[in-house]
């Protein structure tokens, strides 16, 4: 995208629209439709220079009218369905929101936002949106218990990893899908390489039933998807995988350990399987793809490609065009240091010639005045081949303060008989790999573990 003029999410549809459609569960519209109709009613005149709040039932929707909007709006902010009631009020007023698109009125009738455009499929119009600017995305944070910070994306930040992957002329286009929502970053990330790198989307749907989500994607025919490790460890223990051959894999928004790789490369022996590294603030930072946790030291350093790293105090910190530029808000707090570096708040570990992500810094669990970090042991858990997934988290003790406790998920192959031998051997796989106050005190067996709406583990400490 050239910096001396404006572009679209619109003007980088490319070719082949009436092969390429973004469908769910319900529908399917091809992306011809977007070029002669209009998800707005034609008031999308109405929405130039304004800030707007993108806020619908499912996924289709906001997926066409995002595409309608930018361009014409000043701002967009992408409304995840997590976002709470009470959270409203502040977000509208910091991020200055003064129109609302939606195909629910009722939710924002109490809001103090005087325009409101319904929003739907696409329907032939004779007042198609016209390219006027270049339209700022907002976007929230996830994983925090308060109002969730609004951070400012451009159009050209969000595709710097996506510009010039087009398919080559003559191979199948590729058909999209992923299972996190396109209102947060690692979905919309997903949305944008199937339209503007010339694919189609599959969209998920969280009232769908996993299997007969697979069985929706092997009919729409899908090629590449994405998803947290929490999403392919609850794919993996699903069973639904033997009917599902992407060729391409990968994982993001969570520690991505040898386990789950090894899982899914067993599980999809044909395809490319990796891991990439994006937040919401410091946007795409690199992948993965050797099929090893980590990720190489050589990738950090300055002056190496588009991204800059470096660890500071065991920190990623990234310094990219593709970052986002800012947090919005009336106390929005510096999103870089001094030098434009996003501090992650990812820790990572060298080890020999790679570093080794063990967790985030706020998610550390003190033992006696000891760090642990819950990843780290869910790592060493995971490894067992009779586990699918674990969760590790802290339990009050009146001596230490803390204790490290673990629930852990088996696969479904896993004879019940061998309960106590499996608790035995996890622990012993832990002493001998992990410091004694990192040593789960306690190993529970459950059934299954919770995922949060943005597809991460549910962490909540007793």
């Amino acid at each position: 995208m050239s910096p001396r003029e404006v572009f679209a999410l619109r003007d980088h549809l490319g070719t082949a629209l009436t092969e390429r459609t973004i469908s769910d569960p319900r529908h399917a519209v091809t992306l011809a439709q977007l070029t002669t109709g209009s998800c707005l009613g034609g008031r999308a005149g109405e929405l130039d220079g304004r800030s707007v709040l993108l806020a619908t039932s499912g996924q289709l929707l906001a997926g066409l009218a995002l595409i309608e909007i930018d361009g014409v709006a000043r701002r967009m902010l992408l409304c995840p369905p997590d976002l709470k009631t009470e959270h409203l009020a502040s977000i509208i007023a910091d991020a200055e929101i003064d129109a609302i698109v939606t195909d629910e009125p009722e939710r924002f009738s109490e809001c103090a936002v005087n325009l409101s455009v319904p929003v739907g499929l696409p329907a032939l119009s004779a007042r198609m949106a016209q390219t006027t600017r270049a339209t700022e995305w907002l976007m929230l944070t996830s994983g925090t218990s308060g109002v969730p910070k609004i951070v400012g994306h451009t159009l050209e930040g969000l595709c710097g990893a996506i510009i010039g992957d087009r398919p080559v002329p003559g191979d199948a286009l590729p058909v999209w899908a992923t299972f996190y929502d396109i209102r947060r970053y690692g979905g919309l990330q997903i949305f944008l390489r199937a339209i503007v790198g010339g694919g189609s989307m599959v969209l998920s749907d969280p009232g769908e039933a996993l299997a007969d989500h697979v069985a929706r994607l092997n009919k729409c025919g899908v090629t590449h998807i994405s998803g947290t490790p929490s999403h392919w460890r609850k794919l993996l223990m699903s069973g639904s995988a033997e009917q599902f051959a992407p060729r391409y894999v990968r994982l993001s928004g969570e520690i991505a350990d040898q386990a789950v790789l090894d899982g899914l490369k067993q599980a999809f022996p044909r395809a490319s399987i990796g891991h990439a590294y994006a937040s919401t603030e410091a946007g795409v930072g690199f992948a993965v793809n050797d099929g090893l946790e980590g990720f190489p030291a050589t990738l950090l350093g300055e002056g190496r490609g588009a991204v800059d790293m470096k660890v500071v105090d065991g920190s990623l910190r990234i310094r990219s065009r593709r970052a986002a530029h800012a947090y919005v808000g009336r106390a929005a707090a510096a999103l870089t240091d001094g030098d434009g570096y996003v501090d992650t708040g990812d820790m990572v570990e060298l080890r020999g010639e790679r570093y080794y992500f063990v967790g985030r810094r706020n998610g550390v669990i003190n033992v006696g005045g000891l760090k642990v970090h819950p990843e780290e042991i869910e790592a060493v858990i995971n490894g067992h081949i009779e586990v699918r997934m674990s969760r590790a988290k802290s339990r009050r003790s009146p001596i230490t303060g803390s204790i490290v406790v673990a629930e852990v998920v088996l696969t479904a192959d896993a004879d019940p008989a061998r309960a106590e031998a499996v608790r035995n051997e996890i622990l012993a796989d832990c002493r001998a790999r992990l410091a004694a106050h990192k040593v789960p005190a306690m190993i529970r067996f459950v059934p299954a573990l919770d995922v949060t709406p943005a597809g991460k583990l549910a962490r909540s400490d007793a």
